[in-house]
């Protein structure tokens, strides 16, 4: 089992389990669900945790060269460690991101378009779901509603930042200030895959007046190239009449030549 092999196999089912985690966080948080009627979704979200986890400990395991797979991706080990500590819960949607990432970005390689589409979509989703758990119940609180979260959050990603809305709690204003990075990072790609389109036709453009002018050239020269080859035929033909008029012309000058020695 290699650690490629051991991707592709858990590529969907982690697929799911993110799906499942991003379910039942979306439930506890929207319907604001405490007490003894939570329990059920913390255990959903300690066992798709655990999954996650066992995921990242999986990677490690298979990689070829440990210790530069462990240097090079320290940043999930946080995210596996650090929301043990309950403050720091709203972590786990980090993971949820990853993992989103990994699966449907490699799905969608190649169509830059409805992945950014998704992916903003995602972050925005997220984005809300993290910013109405740490800030509806909070004193003085702004928002307090899914849908004041999810227009937050909107206008957050595109750095329009209206003020109407916004967090009081210093994890929401991390939040904010994450979906504030994102919103800046899909726009790059946005702008990037625009440019990228543009240069492509530009490109293509380019080749097809080249191949229309190569076109016109050769139709341009069909008609000299077979004027030559006439005039080629020709002048084959007019070496075989000289040759032969040649030939004959010796002929008879040697059968005079015999006439005049025999008198």
């Amino acid at each position: 089992m290699t650690q490629a092999r051991y991707r592709d196999l858990v590529e969907w089912p982690l697929m799911a389990t993110a799906l499942i985690f991003l379910t039942a966080y979306a439930w506890q948080v929207i319907g604001r669900v405490s007490g003894a009627d939570a329990i059920p979704f913390e255990v959903i979200l300690w066992i798709t945790w655990g999954i996650f986890a066992l995921d990242y400990f999986v990677n490690l395991w298979l990689a070829e060269d440990r210790m530069r797979w462990f240097l090079w991706n320290l940043h999930e080990l946080l995210i596996v460690v650090l929301p043990f500590f309950r403050p720091l819960r709203l972590l786990r949607l980090v993971t949820l991101l990853s993992v989103l990432q990994r699966t449907v970005g490699e799905t969608l390689r190649g169509r830059v378009a409805t992945y950014v589409a998704g992916a903003a979509a995602m972050l925005i989703l997220v984005g809300a779901l993290a910013v109405l758990d740490v800030e509806q119940n909070a004193p003085d609180a702004k928002i307090t509603t899914f849908g004041d979260a999810a227009w937050w959050a909107v206008t957050t990603i595109t750095t329009v930042g209206y003020g109407d809305l916004y967090p009081v709690t210093p994890i929401g204003r991390i939040v904010a200030a994450a979906l504030m990075m994102s919103g800046i990072a899909v726009l790059g790609i946005v702008t990037a895959s625009i440019a990228s389109w543009l240069v492509q036709r530009i490109e293509e453009n380019a080749e097809d007046v080249a191949a229309a002018a190569e076109k016109k050239a050769v139709a341009a020269e069909e008609p000299v190239r077979a004027e030559m080859a006439d005039l080629v035929t020709e002048i084959a033909a007019l070496r075989m009449e000289i040759a032969e008029l040649r030939q004959a012309t010796e002929i008879r000058e040697g059968s005079q030549i015999g006439q005049e020695r025999e008198t």
